[in-house]
């Protein structure tokens, strides 16, 4: 008996575990020997070459992956990261693939006027800024895709790379405003100073700053670290003067898990997609949603608001029990969410990301409820 008890809790855990979404690309690495050993590195088109002593080099990347092989292009990782806040699987999150180009000149005062508290209120969505081949979009095709997303509140962006928030920044409404995203930790002080530039040197089109994207949950980071991760951004932030909302986004079950990260956030910012619970179906995902947000609310002691960061529903893939990807499934769970948690939701996400490797469920590339 106590060992079906003790099958039946961790199947309870396992249920409604969201995977983790990548929304950087990886550069392809090509490493090729010849007698000099040759290096060559492809990255967004840009190519460099060395010649070095030794027998074998690979081409300086985000996190990279030696090898030893004569020719090798090194394929993406898997999209799909660990569905479980305590899971062994490593999800690491792939580093940007290309420095943000030259901030604009022209620049204003800074004046953080995004508040203590932030706005963060309506429906946002989620944007990403590269093409299907995994290149840099340019200013107008950003400004051609944002043309679309003019009935969002506030646009969320997840680095500094290929230019996006000046694009985006140029290319949104009056009345919208950016959740900008720093995703690689070991340049949080760097890419802020790109931020900021990208922006004009003002923080008035910005309603907040994350920090990070499910580090706990993709076992990247402790919460000791994300509170460190945290500190670090809070202080050049305000260096900078920005004065508005700076969270650690996370999923829903790593904050359940782990209620020390309720205190490195100015409001819980989690991402929690119903189609990662077997049990639930399309038509369910808003409801399902706003029991996730009472549970994040409940695990931080009900002092918080919550947000969810990103949810949403794939349009093709390979089934999760009672979780169907299809158009008309994710037009139905799009309709629910807005319906529930309309008001304090990302929409998860804009366009199909066919950059991305097809990953877990094979169902990575094809989120993008505005796509065809």
């Amino acid at each position: 008996m106590k060992y079906l008890l003790s099958v039946a809790a961790l199947a309870s855990l396992a249920i409604a575990q969201p995977m983790h979404h990548v929304h950087k690309r990886e550069p392809d690495v090509v490493v090729v020997t010849e007698h000099y050993t040759k290096m060559v590195t492809v990255v967004a088109g840009q190519q460099q070459q060395q010649q070095q002593q030794q027998q074998t080099s690979v081409a300086p990347s985000p996190e990279p992956q030696p090898t030893t092989m004569k020719v090798v292009a090194a394929a993406k990782q898997d999209d799909s990261g660990s569905s479980a806040a305590a899971s062994s699987a490593s999800s690491q999150a792939p580093a940007s693939s290309q420095a943000a180009s030259s901030a604009p000149a022209a620049s204003s005062s800074s004046s953080g006027s995004s508040g203590s508290s932030g706005s963060t209120g309506g429906t946002g969505i989620s944007y990403t800024p590269y093409s299907d081949n995994g290149g840099c979009k340019s200013a107008d095709e950003v400004k051609s895709d944002l043309s679309s997303l003019q009935d969002y509140s506030i646009i969320r962006l997840y680095g500094v790379d290929c230019s996006q928030v000046e694009n985006v920044a140029n290319a949104i409404g009056d009345n919208q405003k950016l959740f900008l995203g720093l995703f690689d930790m070991g340049s949080i002080e760097n890419d802020i100073d790109s931020m900021y530039k990208q922006l004009g040197n003002s923080w008035d089109k910005v309603d907040t700053v994350s920090v990070g994207n499910e580090l706990v949950n993709g076992g990247q980071a402790s919460v000791e670290q994300v509170g460190q991760y945290v500190q670090t951004a809070k202080s050049k932030l305000s260096s900078l003067g920005y004065n508005g909302p700076v969270v650690a986004v996370d999923t829903f079950i790593a904050v359940i898990n782990n209620p020390g990260l309720c205190d490195h956030s100015d409001y819980m910012a989690v991402n929690a997609h119903a189609f990662f619970d077997t049990n639930t179906e399309a038509s369910q995902a808003g409801s399902w949603a706003q029991q996730q947000v009472d549970r994040v609310s409940d695990a931080c002691g009900g002092s918080k608001k919550v947000v969810i960061t990103e949810s949403g529903w794939p349009s093709q893939g390979d089934s999760n029990g009672k979780a169907v990807p299809s158009k008309e499934n994710q037009k139905s769970a799009i309709s629910s969410l807005r319906d529930h948690v309309g008001d304090k939701v990302f929409l998860f996400t804009a366009f199909n990301d066919m950059w991305k490797s097809p990953g877990y469920l094979n169902c990575e590339q094809y989120w993008g409820f505005l796509s065809n």
